[in-house]
């Protein structure tokens, strides 16, 4: 049964943009303007780049959860696609044994298949099976072995990922939606290059500084940071920190939540919410566009990405011993996966076993008095605000580069 020998992309970090490139880089399309395969900067880019948004979910049976975004979630995959000019192959449907044979047919070929599965239903995740809890996204498949019941995988970690058939069929069927979703792709077209960049900045600024496409204004852009920094500091309002994730166990997940959102949800290890990704696709834009001001802009985008790099020490802060062990066990969780990927599934298991008995122990011994909490939210305010302050430079910057 078919897998592909020579394949070697493991370099992608989130579902849409990542996938994309790994399967762009072993197809070996290449970027005009580097000679190289397409960046992962590049996709993001034009797919809508950065962004931000705050989102609050008080869900009956689970822990409250602050939602952070960091890159258009507004169909990226289809933007960064059709403006690249890109020819898709979508094939879908409701038998497996069809899927089974499309994606035989595919590997056989000589090319690897996007497909779309369910992150709770793979293994390699290390997540609670939850029927409430459901989640689709692409990633690449460059092997298909029934006979040796294995699946393999490319998808965010940086080494390969194997299933079982079974799992990986279940995976893909969860979600009626996306069940048994096969995408190929040819290569972008040069010509489109240059548009697709340019419509990738426009979503970025947009992003930032107008009315979001759906939601309240509240939820994105900078209103976004001046609005997280204001629940966190207003007590009374309705939507306030103080009465969403008061003193307890809902504060530490409201917090926990933040941090994995911000900074590990379909992201490396740099701590700084994609910000230093984005600064370099506007380096490749400055050269396809020959706008060196771009440049410059680049430049307040790693400033804020500087910014970002400090959050995490108020969110969850070295000084309060249950927070920043938290804060380590989730940044080596995640370092595992990138790393060693189903290598490291033991230890992970472990660390999810010693989160859930720090989430105990918070329930009846939260660290902080109420008027530490107070203090502890009028220091994180302030470095949203910070951030706010240079994300507003930076987005001026990139307007002015592209007036």
């Amino acid at each position: 049964m078919p897998t592909i020998a020579n394949y070697g992309q493991f370099s992608g970090l989130h579902w849409e943009t990542g996938s994309v490139r790994n399967f762009f880089a072993q197809r070996g399309f290449i970027a005009p303007h580097t000679g190289q395969p397409f960046s992962e900067a590049f996709l993001l880019g034009v797919s809508g780049g950065a962004a931000i948004g705050y989102f609050t979910f008080l869900y009956e049976g689970y822990d409250p959860q602050c939602n952070i975004l960091t890159r258009n979630t507004f169909d990226p995959l289809d933007k960064m696609l059709s403006r690249l000019g890109v020819v898709q192959y979508l094939e879908q449907t409701a038998k497996p044994e069809r899927a089974e044979n499309i994606l035989i047919d595919t590997l056989e070929g000589g090319q690897p298949a996007i497909v779309w599965a369910d992150m709770w239903s793979l293994p390699y995740n290390v997540l609670p099976r939850d029927e409430g809890m459901w989640g689709a996204f692409p990633l690449v498949v460059y092997g298909y072995e029934p006979e040796e019941n294995t699946v393999f995988i490319a998808d965010r970690a940086m080494v390969p990922l194997a299933v079982t058939t079974g799992a990986f069929t279940a995976a893909r069927s969860r979600i009626k939606k996306i069940k048994n979703r096969l995408l190929t792709l040819d290569a972008p077209v040069e010509e489109k290059l240059t548009s697709a960049v340019r419509l990738g900045i426009c979503d970025t600024i947009q992003l930032y500084t107008e009315k979001p496409p759906k939601g309240s204004k509240n939820n994105f852009g900078l209103n976004a940071y001046q609005f997280w920094a204001r629940m966190l500091t207003s007590p009374k309002q309705r939507l306030s920190w103080e009465k969403q994730f008061p003193a307890g166990l809902p504060m530490y997940a409201g917090l926990t939540s933040a941090y994995n959102f911000s900074y590990l949800f379909g992201k490396g290890t740099e701590q700084d919410a994609d910000r230093g990704m984005y600064a370099d696709f506007l380096d490749e834009a400055a050269v396809l566009l020959d706008q060196p001001a771009l440049n410059e802009a680049a430049e307040k985008f790693r400033a804020a990405a500087k910014a970002w790099q400090k959050l995490p020490d108020f969110l969850l802060p070295e000084d309060v011993q249950p927070f920043a062990e938290s804060r380590r066990l989730m940044l080596r969780r995640h370092t595992l996966f990138l790393e060693q990927g189903g290598a490291a599934l033991a230890e992970i298991e472990a660390i999810n076993n010693r989160l859930d008995e720090i989430g105990d122990s918070i329930k009846s011994d939260f660290p902080l008095m109420q008027a530490e909490v107070e203090d502890f939210r009028t220091r994180l305010a302030e470095q949203i605000l910070a951030i706010h302050n240079a994300e507003e430079t930076a987005v001026q910057a990139l307007k002015d580069a592209t007036a």
